[in-house]
């Protein structure tokens, strides 16, 4: 061919011999990272049925509740009190009242009825209240005395169901057979971008699912779906200005401060041995938490980097990963103990592509997993609410 001398904005469309410029990357804007499932990693073990349960226990309370309104006109020379839960107490018991230095030893017990004496050891008395909180040290036996009555607790049976993720994929035998950019197989893409939206969801399911009132096993009219962690959480549920958390930092005490993070995290570490070790938060609380060092950074003039960021956050009630999720409601933040959490599939149903039967010029299929959610011990995590979301 002789050399025409065209250059190329002479050229376009009436000039095909100019090759389109575009690139074989595709870009992906649309978020499907989950950063929860990726902290807490493969579970151990596979569920075995559509209703997966598991058996929780728990040590014999030694901690009550003083059940009494009236008192005589001087308290302290009460010796018969009412608990709230007698059971719990037994003859020789040494108990102290709130955080007070007496202590008061028990020598009848009738029903939630208890004869104490008061000031036990010539310990200091104190006035006792209503709803007061008894702790009791320790029982002591007399020498030669015969066994005391057995005492245990009912091990629990708890459960979570097990739900179904589909996505089907379908590729024409033209698209198939047609060169595409960026794309060497179309049908193995499509898995791709499937299997990521599946993963997406079932982050989003683990943290906020919720199962049905009603028929929660599903049947052919009722689908079946897990309960995530927001929802399984009933004991250790917090919020500014309520149930011992202190106020936040402005006016309507609803900011999430480091005061009120550790006010949540002492309240889960004095009614459980769990150890906190995870805190899950969206964009908005981890900003909150990265300002708990705003304060304290300090720089030099030779410093080229700003860092405003906390992944490990270190108290007395345990070590936390920060983990950001953008699946966690903005007012919310999740205390976890992730040795308790395990994200499980039913066995031989994890994501997985299955070729469907074809019906004509195109290949089908369906992307499918099914998962549970097995969260041990309720109370031995936390959650705040109600926080500013903004």
């Amino acid at each position: 061919m002789s050399f025409t001398g065209k250059a190329t904005f002479t050229s376009g469309a009436t000039l095909p011999e100019i090759v389109e410029d575009v690139s074989d990357i595709i870009g992906i804007v649309s978020p499907f990272e989950t950063p929860l499932l990726d902290h807490l990693g493969d579970a151990k073990r596979a569920a075995q049925s559509t209703i997966h349960e598991w058996v929780e226990d728990a040590l014999l309370p030694n901690t009550d509740t003083l059940n009494q309104t009236t008192f005589t006109p001087d308290a302290q020379n009460a010796t018969s009190l009412t608990a709230s839960n007698g059971s719990r107490f037994r003859v020789g018991d040494q108990v102290r009242p709130a955080s007070t230095s007496e202590v008061m030893f028990v020598t009848a017990v009738s029903g939630n009825t208890l004869t104490f004496v008061l000031g036990y050891g010539a310990t200091t008395e104190t006035t006792l209240t209503n709803g007061i909180l008894l702790t009791i040290l320790g029982n002591a036996s007399l020498e030669g005395d015969d066994a005391p009555a057995a005492r245990f607790t009912s091990r629990g049976r708890k459960q979570n169901y097990t739900q179904i993720f589909t996505a089907a994929v379908g590729v024409s035998g033209s698209m198939q057979a047609a060169r595409t950019i960026g794309v060497t197989d179309e049908l193995d893409y499509q898995k791709q971008e499937r299997l990521r939206e599946l993963l997406r969801d079932l982050e989003n399911t683990v943290i906020n699912g919720v199962a049905p009132a009603a028929n929660p096993q599903g049947s052919s009219t009722v689908r079946r779906t897990m309960n995530g962690i927001v929802r399984s959480i009933a004991t250790n549920i917090f919020q500014p200005d309520s149930g011992g958390i202190p106020a936040g930092g402005d006016a309507g005490g609803d900011e999430l401060t480091e005061e009120v993070l550790n006010a949540a995290m002492r309240k889960v570490w004095e009614q459980s041995s769990a150890k906190i070790d995870t805190i899950v938060v969206g964009g908005v609380q981890k900003r909150r938490i990265n300002g708990f060092i705003q304060s304290s950074r300090a720089y030099t003039s030779a410093d080229t980097r700003f860092r405003d960021l906390v992944s490990v956050y270190e108290s007395d009630f345990g070590v936390c990963r920060v983990v950001l999720s953008r699946w966690v409601p903005d007012g919310m933040v999740l205390l976890l103990d992730s040795s308790r959490i395990d994200v499980m599939p039913l066995s031989g149903r994890s994501f997985q592509y299955q070729p469907l039967a074809s019906t004509g010029d195109a290949t089908s299929g369906l992307l499918v997993g099914e998962y549970t959610l097995e969260f041990k011990n309720e109370n031995a995590h936390g959650l705040i609410k109600a926080l500013a979301a903004a």
